[in-house]
């Protein structure tokens, strides 16, 4: 029997502080009953003597001093699982959204994790396709590592990750997996968009998706990244499962800890946000990777909105310090109708080496990887020479990267929405749109790679009249 309390002193906000309290402890999950049958939920988030604070996951309107009760559970927020959850959506503190969402569980786990052991880890080698050229061939994502994309306000962000989800796979072996999808503070109109563009490409079935609304409490977005990494560390490292964690607005999840920190009274960091920022974000990151005998893995991919397309602001500059590199979408090209806008230049993957060659993608691929940015840099960089100077100061050479970069941004980035490219596929685009140029351009590439896959129809003169 759980002993109740009525000593609630003080309401602050979301916030209340029960007093005379006995054992409880930090996270604690705690109910309040405000009259017979009508109960709101709550989590301890600070304890200090006999008084514990506690914060109300609906708000504390109508919460009555001195009769309400309040029950402290003596257990964290826990998970439910069985392999049942796949083709299942679940809200943000991991109850099923709808009545067919319901699960048949065969074990629970708290979800907050166990931290991960550093000696146990090993090393992300292995490619995962995306489907996405920007992506597979420039920076390509690898499975157990963390890759996010900074986006900003506007851009498409959700359509390339409904396109990550629906097409990303595992080449060379008959292994199976899963997409976990979590969304943080999203509006109603675009979680139907992603529960429906699941369910009419069949995506949905190798996929768990856990929906936290705009209008759902700040308490409950704390909660959902750990509810849906949960699903992921249990289909991995229990069920054997290729994982891929797609988390989209990390950027909420930051507000959030932000409002909770500003109801705490806690010293403000950076801009507002709290101190400890960096350790919760880590917290959530570091829940990706490989073990050492596990066949299992959780690749994360998180997508953070940049607040004024600043990259220096707390949020993505912290995950920055954290994750393995970044996507970055431009508005420039999305102005242009390039569809994925994403940036080469300044987008990094820096586990792709690990990820690319013979045997994993293909013997050329980071000849030509680099030889397409290279290509790219210059173009680019015609192109503004070209708006001060005129294309008329331009040398013949000078024109072929001219048109190089529009074509590379016409052709190799922008691709439909639902237009899933193989690695072979587009690792011979990029040969293509370099047999533009004289072969003592491409200068990265090594001859047994240029005699084996670059174009003979092109010669040196056909592409000089280019």
């Amino acid at each position: 029997m759980l002993k109740e309390y009525r000593s609630i002193t003080n309401i602050y906000g979301p916030l209340l502080i029960v007093e005379g309290v006995e054992n409880v402890k930090y996270e604690e999950l705690v109910e309040v009953e405000i009259s017979e049958g009508i109960l709101r939920n709550g989590r301890v988030l600070e304890v200090e003597g006999d008084k514990a604070l506690v914060q109300i996951f609906e708000g504390t309107r109508g919460i009555d001093t001195e009769k309400s009760r309040v029950r402290f559970l003596g257990r964290g927020i826990q998970m439910y699982l069985s392999p049942d959850i796949l083709g299942k959506v679940f809200t943000g503190l991991g109850k099923p959204r709808t009545e067919s969402d319901r699960i048949l569980p065969e074990k629970k786990l708290d979800i907050n994790g166990s931290p991960i052991n550093p000696f146990a880890r090993d090393y992300p080698n292995e490619f995962i396709q995306t489907g996405i050229s920007s992506i597979d061939g420039l920076n390509t994502l690898v499975r157990g590592q963390k890759l996010p994309v900074f986006t900003g306000a506007g851009l498409p962000h959700n359509k390339i990750a409904a396109q990550i989800a629906r097409q990303s796979t595992v080449l060379g072996k008959k292994e199976e997996f899963s997409v976990v999808f979590i969304a943080i503070g999203i509006t109603f109109e675009e979680s139907e968009y992603f529960i429906n563009d699941f369910r009419k490409t069949g995506a949905l079935q190798r996929s768990v998706l856990v929906l936290n609304l705009a209008d759902d409490p700040a308490i409950e977005r704390i909660a959902t990244p750990r509810v849906g990494l949960t699903c992921a560390e249990y289909l991995a490292f229990e069920k054997d499962m290729h994982v891929l964690v797609i988390l989209t607005d990390m950027t909420n999840y930051c507000e959030a800890l932000k409002e909770i920190s500003a109801a705490r009274k806690e010293v403000p960091g950076r801009r507002g946000y709290p101190g400890y920022m960096y350790t919760d974000l880590a917290s959530i990151y570091e829940r990706a990777g490989r073990i050492k005998g596990k066949k299992g893995s959780i690749t994360q991919i998180p997508i953070l909105t940049m607040p004024e397309d600043d990259k220096t602001h707390p949020v993505p500059d912290l995950t920055g310090y954290i994750t393995e590199g970044q996507i970055i979408l431009s508005r420039s090209l999305h102005k242009k109708k390039i569809s994925p806008p994403i940036d080469a230049l300044p987008s990094l993957s820096r586990l792709k080496d690990k990820g690319i060659g013979k045997n994993k993608t293909r013997e050329d691929h980071a000849d030509l990887f680099n030889q397409l940015y290279a290509a790219y840099a210059r173009g680019k960089e015609v192109q503004e020479l070209a708006v001060i100077l005129g294309e008329a100061a331009l040398t013949d050479t000078d024109k072929l990267y001219y048109k190089f970069a529009e074509d590379f941004e016409v052709q190799y980035v922008s691709q439909g929405d639902y237009e899933n490219r193989s690695i072979d596929y587009t690792l011979d685009l990029g040969w293509k749109l370099l047999s533009i140029f004289p072969r003592e351009e491409l200068k990265r590439i090594s001859d047994e790679f240029l005699v084996k896959y670059l174009p003979d129809l092109i010669s040196e003169d056909a592409a000089q009249t280019t």
